[in-house]
């Protein structure tokens, strides 16, 4: 694969590592390969390493000379990514390799997720690792699994991995602010025992596609008021009811923490109808974007013939059809409460972020995220009513710890004073309406001082993803610069 989109871009070390992880499939729940590079990393560079059970990696980095007894540092990032794309592209994310191109100042990729979340974390780390132009104490860099899909790799982390008392998280995306806190998180979901009946005959089959959507990451957009392409799709096929149409299919979303781009429902339709069917969508096409002008106006609506094999024609019956549309227009979607504390903080939200039919059943996933643990279970327990009034068995998920606040914590008054003398202006100090693994190793390793940050990232967890090629530099000479006062304080 071509380097070309990193060419000459600073600093090489970091690009250079980001470009290697790029090329190496890894989805979460799937990161045998970007871990098998890790093992052949460290042992190419001289570094011990261990692995716990769970798949998660340490490295452990030899101090810089007369640094032998300065304080152990952690470096932490997740190695699996989010595998969005769009729907003409083609790729696939369990074989190939993530097609990088420069965007002006930004770096992207060719229809996918870009994976910099957290991909330019974890190529940090690594190029601290080699890097002989600083100075810098003991480094454990804690590489973790499958975050994106359950934080499962912090949750299982073995006591004792680490042994550093000061931890820098590599995983949030806005240059110039330090991160202290994060949202906890839960996912509930419904499913439903498909109901079927014969389709009537003569009738046309249509796929009713939502798309164009900006989507993204279903905490740190949430607060944007985004379109929302499972809603808008439950909105449409109430709308239709009376066309007398059955459904016989209907999918969206791919990600319980991506807010959903696009949607497909296939209807089962007089074709006498087509033309009011069309005047239907189109009135409100026109609405969805006039209703998302300036925030989410590229919606397309596409309504299209389909052609289904004569084995397939069964179509949901017409009582188990409103369950699933009741379920979807009932449900609670983006924010709920703003922090008191924080301004423009989210505090607590729910995502709609799935629907699929799985064997012979239908799936609806959401997740919830809150500051406050108790709002957090409020809003699953709303979403569960729902659910259950809606005929569904209910799962929640055990979720995960918020990470609150120190704002008077030593590496955090450190890393101001470092990013001042660097850059000569004040860092932002923020909270994130997201969930970090910070919360479940602030839990596991009580007395654990940390921050989180990064370079700019924008769209994760959509192919919109893009990150900041200058501010990559930024991010760099930061994390070196906090690793050298860190040395200094042995």
């Amino acid at each position: 694969m071509s380097t070309s989109a990193i060419e000459g871009l600073v600093p090489q070390l970091v690009w250079k590592r980001f470009f290697e992880i790029s090329q190496i499939p890894r989805p979460s729940k799937s990161e045998e390969r970007i871990r098998l590079y890790l093992r052949n990393f460290a042992g190419q560079n001289n570094l011990d390493m261990k692995e716990d059970d769970a798949g998660n990696i340490v490295m452990l980095v030899q101090p810089s000379s007369g640094f032998e007894n300065a304080p152990t540092v952690v470096l932490q990032g997740h190695v699996d990514m989010v595998c969005e794309k769009n729907k003409e592209t083609d790729h696939d994310f369990n074989n190939d390799p993530i097609k990088l191109k420069r965007d002006g100042g930004w770096i992207t990729a060719e229809g996918t997720t870009l994976g910099a979340d957290n991909g330019i974390g974890v190529a940090a780390a690594l190029a601290v690792s080699q890097d002989e132009d600083f100075e810098h104490g003991p480094l454990e860099l804690l590489f973790t699994v499958d975050e994106e899909t359950g934080l499962t790799g912090a949750n299982n982390l073995q006591k004792g991995f680490i042994t550093g008392k000061t931890l820098l998280n590599l995983d949030t995306e806005e240059d110039g602010a330090f991160y202290v806190g994060c949202s906890g998180g839960m996912d509930t979901v419904g499913t439903y025992k498909l109901e079927t009946e014969s389709t009537v005959d003569g009738y046309q089959a249509y796929s009713i596609f939502v798309s164009g959507l900006k989507g993204g990451h279903s905490g740190i957009n949430i607060h944007e008021g985004r379109a929302n392409a499972i809603k808008l799709l439950g909105y449409l096929l109430d709308r239709l009811t009376s066309l007398n149409y059955q459904l016989t299919d209907i999918q969206g979303g791919s990600k319980r923490n991506a807010i959903p781009r696009e949607a497909e429902a296939v209807i089962m339709m007089n074709p006498d109808l087509d033309s009011d069917a069309r005047e239907i969508i189109n009135e409100f096409s026109l609405e969805a974007v006039l209703g998302f002008k300036g925030i989410d106006e590229n919606i397309k609506i596409t309504f299209e013939k389909k052609e289904i094999p004569e084995v397939k024609k069964l179509s949901f019956r017409k009582a188990f059809a409103e369950k699933i549309f009741n379920a979807i227009l009932a449900m609670p979607h983006g924010v709920l409460a703003m922090s008191k504390e924080i301004p423009g903080l989210v505090e607590t939200s729910t995502n709609l972020a799935t629907i699929n039919i799985e064997g012979k059943e239908v799936r609806i996933g959401t997740s919830q995220r809150s500051s406050l643990e108790n709002a957090k279970k409020e809003i699953a327990r709303t979403v569960r009513a729902v659910f259950e009034l809606s005929g569904a068995n209910v799962k929640v998920g055990d979720g995960y710890p918020g990470w609150q606040p120190k704002m008077d914590s030593k590496i955090l008054k450190l890393s101001k004073k470092v990013f001042q003398n660097l850059f000569s202006s004040e860092p932002l100090v923020k909270a994130v309406h997201a969930g970090l693994e910070c919360g479940i190793l602030s839990d596991k390793y009580p007395g654990l001082e940390m921050i989180s940050f990064g370079p700019t990232i924008e769209g994760a967890h959509s192919p919109d993803e893009r990150v900041n090629i200058a501010d990559v530099e930024k991010f760099y000479q930061l994390l070196k610069g906090i690793l050298t006062e860190m040395a200094k304080k042995k």
